[in-house]
């Protein structure tokens, strides 16, 4: 984990209340995608945890959804610099992938996918990805991915674009070696029960410091309980344990 003082290069929405924030700085604490930012912001006593989205040389891409005061004050800033701390979680293991891995991302879970994308990519794997929204003004960054080299499907449960239903009914059609998902845990229990090999998934939680100090993120596994700010947010399929 490194602490840090970043410029703000760029911050455009995507959609009515989703956000690409573009930040110049030092990045070298974070070394693999699915890990997170914890930002702080004038006012308010807890940081916002922010999935890394895209990372190249000194410059941070996060994307993020307008969904209370502090990404409300996010969204409004135009220029100026954030304190962050970086290379936060233990982002995904990309050893584990085979040859055809298949990405689930739905909402703001797409972001992580990106980097992620990029990575397998460069591996050499053949790299699908399902984009899950609830509608069609709710997408994006499907060209993104595409212009990566991927293969991509999106979802829309209301059927105003792409593939009507969830990111599972796309993925009953897929042929696939591994898979890694982030989402809501609704979808990610549902991607937990659909797919048909082993994955890698990550959490959302409310998160009190970020770095495993306050235990306020804690979930159970297998191996007992687990901080998602510090031994996740990245599980995989074979220790989770749901709670109900």
């Amino acid at each position: 984990m490194k602490q840090g003082i970043f410029e703000i290069v760029h911050n455009t929405p995507l959609t009515d209340n989703v956000y690409k924030m573009t930040l110049r700085g030092d990045t070298s604490a974070i070394t693999a995608p699915g890990q997170f930012v914890n930002i702080k912001l004038d006012g308010l006593y807890l940081r916002r945890p922010i999935s890394v989205c895209d990372l190249q040389a000194d410059l941070l891409t996060i994307i993020y959804k307008v969904v209370g005061k502090g990404t409300q004050q996010l969204s409004e800033m135009k220029a100026g610099t954030l304190h962050l701390l970086t290379g936060l979680g233990n982002g995904y293991d990309l050893t584990k992938s085979g040859e055809a891995p298949v990405l689930l991302g739905g909402g703001v879970g797409v972001p992580p996918m990106y980097l992620l994308c990029k990575k397998l990519l460069e591996q050499g794997k053949s790299v699908q990805v399902i984009l899950g929204f609830n509608t069609k003004n709710e997408v994006f960054f499907e060209q993104e991915f595409k212009s990566l080299g991927a293969q991509v499907t999106v979802t829309t449960v209301d059927g105003t674009f792409g593939q009507k239903g969830f990111v599972t009914d796309a993925l009953k059609s897929c042929t696939y070696s591994y898979f890694y998902t982030c989402g809501p845990e609704p979808m990610l229990k549902a991607v937990y029960r659909a797919a048909r090999t082993s994955g890698q998934l990550s959490f959302e939680k409310r998160m009190g410091c970020g770095f495993g100090a306050c235990m306020g993120c804690s979930c159970k596994t297998i191996t007992g309980y687990k901080r998602i700010c510090k031994e996740g947010p990245v599980l995989e399929k074979e220790e989770i344990l749901w709670e109900s």
